[in-house]
Formats: C-alpha cells, sequence, structure tokens
C-alpha cells in the first residue's frame, strides 16, 4: 500500500461512519416529519409553506461555521426537506414544458427533485393547471435581465385568481447545440423568441447564415435539433442533456450576467419571515400627477419599491396597468398603512400576493 493510500485509508473509514451517522440523523428527520404530516392532516394544514422552509434555511445558514458555503447549506437542505415532504404527499408542480427548459430547472431548484412535474404547453396551461387543481403550485417566468417583463405572465397575473407565494432567479446559459456538435448541414437554429433575442449579438457574429425560428420553448427546439440535423437548437444544460445534443458553442448570450426570474403560483397565502416582497397591479384615472400621487402612499411610510413596469390595459383608451413589487410583506405595519392608502388612491388594485425574496 503506497503512503498516500496509508494516510487515506482512516479518513475514507471517518467518512464512512459520519456518512452512517447522518443517514441516522435523516431517517429521524424524516419520521419526524410524518410526524407534522399526520397533525397536518387533521387541521389541513398544506404540506409545502415556503415561509417555513425559508425560515429552516436561513438559520442553518446563520448558525453554519463553514467549511460549506451558504449556497451549499440551502442546497443540501432544500434537497432534504423535498424529501420528508414527499412522505406527506408528493407535489404536482406544472412548469413551462416540454422536459429540459429553465422552468423546469426554476422548479426544481424551488422545490427540490421529490416532486412530480407536470409539463405544459404554455404559460396559460400553467396557469389553467393550478387553477383547475391538477397542480398544487406553478411555475412561470416573469422578467428576464436583459429583454424585460413576459407579457403573456402579467396579462395572466392581472386575471387569475392565483397568488404569487414564491420567487426564483436563474442565471441563464445559452448554448448552441445540434446533434453533431457542428453546424455542418444546418440550416436554420430554434429556440424561444427571448433566447433568439438574448444572443442576437452573437449569432450575428458567428452564424449569420442561419434562418433564426421562434418555437414554444428552448427545450422543444432541442427536442426538434434531436431529430433534425438541419436545426440547431439554443438551449441550456437540463436540455442538451435531456435530448442528447453536442455543444458547437457554450454560453453564447449576449450579456455574461443574463438571469431570469421566475414566480410561483398557487392559492397559498404566506406569513411574513421578514425578508418578503409584495407585488401589486394598479390603474389611476389618466389625470395631470395621477402616478404621483399613485405612489406617494410608499414614500409616506418608507416602503421600498423594488420593480415598476407597466402594461396597456388593453382596453384600445391608452391606459396603463402599473406592476409594482414593493418590499415588505403586506401584513407588516408600514407597508399595511401603505397599501390601505394605496387602495384608497388607485382607480383598480390587486395584490399578486406576499412571499419570501429570492435569495439570489
Amino acid at each position: 500500500m503506497s503512503t498516500e493510500e496509508q494516510r487515506l485509508v482512516p479518513l475514507r473509514e471517518k467518512i464512512d461512519a459520519l456518512d452512517a451517522q447522518i443517514l441516522d440523523l435523516l431517517t429521524q428527520r424524516a419520521k419526524a416529519a410524518q410526524e407534522v404530516g399526520h397533525v397536518k392532516g387533521g387541521f389541513s394544514t398544506p404540506v409545502f409553506r415556503p415561509e417555513r422552509e425559508r425560515q429552516v434555511v436561513a438559520r442553518l445558514q446563520e448558525i453554519n461555521t463553514g467549511p460549506l458555503l451558504s449556497d451549499g447549506v440551502a442546497a443540501i437542505w432544500r434537497e432534504i426537506m423535498s424529501a420528508c415532504r414527499a412522505l406527506e404527499a408528493r407535489q404536482t408542480i406544472a412548469y413551462l414544458g416540454p422536459v429540459g427548459t429553465f422552468s423546469e430547472q426554476a422548479a426544481q431548484t424551488y422545490f427540490g427533485q421529490s416532486i412530480a412535474g407536470l409539463p405544459c404547453v404554455s404559460i396559460d396551461e400553467v396557469f389553467k393547471s393550478v387553477e383547475k387543481g391538477a397542480a398544487q403550485f406553478g411555475v412561470v417566468p416573469v422578467e428576464n435581465s436583459s429583454e424585460g417583463a413576459i407579457s403573456r405572465t402579467l396579462d395572466l397575473l392581472l386575471d387569475s385568481p392565483m397568488q404569487i407565494s414564491g420567487e426564483v432567479v436563474l442565471p441563464i446559459r445559452h448554448h448552441l447545440l445540434s446533434k453533431s456538435g457542428n453546424l455542418d448541414g444546418v440550416t436554420t437554429v430554434c429556440a424561444h423568441a427571448q433566447a433568439l433575442a438574448q444572443c442576437q449579438q452573437w449569432l450575428s457574429q458567428h452564424a449569420p447564415q442561419l434562418k433564426r425560428q421562434a418555437v414554444s420553448s428552448n427545450a422543444e427546439a432541442a427536442r426538434m435539433a434531436a431529430s433534425d440535423p438541419t436545426l440547431a437548437a439554443i438551449a441550456g444544460d437540463p436540455a442538451q442533456l435531456a435530448y442528447g445534443l453536442q455543444a458547437v458553442a457554450l454560453q453564447i448570450q449576449d450579456d455574461p450576467h443574463n438571469r431570469t426570474r421566475f414566480v410561483v403560483i398557487g392559492n397559498y397565502h404566506c406569513q411574513s419571515t421578514g425578508n418578503d416582497q409584495t407585488s401589486l397591479v394598479l390603474s389611476v384615472d389618466n389625470q395631470p400627477g395621477a402616478v404621483h400621487r399613485l405612489l406617494a402612499p410608499l414614500a409616506k411610510h418608507d416602503v421600498s419599491m423594488n420593480r415598476f413596469e407597466s402594461r396597456p390595459a388593453r382596453k384600445g383608451t391608452w391606459e396603463y396597468h402599473f406592476y409594482i413589487d414593493i418590499a415588505g410583506h403586506a401584513e407588516d405595519g408600514k407597508v399595511a398603512r401603505a397599501l390601505e392608502e394605496l387602495q384608497n388612491t388607485a382607480a383598480f388594485y390587486k395584490k399578486l400576493g406576499s412571499y419570501p425574496r429570492s435569495v439570489v
């Protein structure tokens, strides 16, 4: 046995012993979670409470002394809680499909791997699946850091009875993919319209000969490219793995810091965690200074505004709805006072939800 092996053997034995201890503790945790599930069942309490899971992770990150990084602690416990949650009831999560989309990745990032995924053909179908009870929650994209708001999601949030109960922000890394790993015989590149826009400079410089074709999702583009050698796809790692494609070029997005924000929709109303966000839709009468007066309660009560987005009201009268994200939970003192005044000022008022902020 070499000197290296002699030094590694006792360390490996120590790790094996620790793994056994960890497994025993996880078993005890799972049994405790089952007991919690039995209590919840008697009171019809939801299986998934995002604010409670956020508090668990935040507490562990606070007492963590290393060498594990905080992100690592969050990732580990997300999967532990997901597996324990599945012992109560496996949650069905609707997302924009097919398999391999960033929406699926966002769902797994937020809920963990121990879920039943329900891929949907459109954002509309995600909302319908949750509204009809086919899924407990849905995950939909709401804005991209380089291309802005996802208009269809905003329109559906306005009309749907669903509440936002969480958010997740993903770094978006686009790859140019094909069956062969090169562009021999490829005439067209397919992707979601947002992805084509996010990679337009790279494509114009490095593959100007390719026709650009918008499809329903990047994963759908990957599926098409997997069966047609004349097609290339723009997609991420999950789609590349799901459809067995080869990379022609990696990370071709024009913005290296490209991110997409997703929201979690459902019927659940989150309690305050101390690090929350509230989303609203407002409109005002078409009068001078109306928007200034609308937002005045936020400044008066020292409530920060994180996002302000305007959308035509689709009435043909040049009226607008304003989508606003503010810091804090609707039940927090100063936020509650500001919202009460907002309701009295706005011509239209809808609270889309108060939920824990993304840690990214």
